[in-house]
């Protein structure tokens, strides 16, 4: 019998954010800057430069409020001046910290999304 190579190489990973109000999620996520590539009535794909994630159109306060990503960029300031500047706090009921120097070496503030999930966005110092 011969010996096959198996290709075990992951192309990507995607993850799934439960939307509370599906529309509303996608109107955030549009208006911090990501882009919808792709949608129907159950899941829409947004790309963030080198990465992309589903919204998707199912809500589990427990869920979404026990999950976190962490997205790191190369300013962190930055990002967080581009999400005061849009006001969402008043738009979309999100919650934002402030920005702090970590002591696992990383500059980053917290995002609470119109569902409850939670984004750390960092850069490293």
């Amino acid at each position: 019998m011969e010996h096959k190579e198996l290709n075990l190489s992951v192309v990507e990973l995607k993850s799934f954010i439960p939307c509370k109000d599906f529309e509303v999620s996608k109107a955030f996520y549009t208006a911090i800057g990501f882009k919808i590539v792709w949608q129907s009535e159950e899941l829409c794909l947004l790309d963030c430069g080198t990465e992309k994630f589903f919204l998707q159109n199912f809500y589990n306060q427990e869920a979404a409020e026990n999950l976190m990503f962490h997205l790191q960029v190369e300013n962190a300031d930055d990002w967080y001046t581009h999400l005061q500047n849009l006001d969402l706090q008043s738009k979309y009921a999100i919650r934002l910290t402030a920005v702090e120097d970590r002591a696992w070496m990383m500059r980053d503030f917290l995002l609470i999304d119109p569902s409850g999930v939670l984004w750390r966005i960092a850069h490293n110092i």
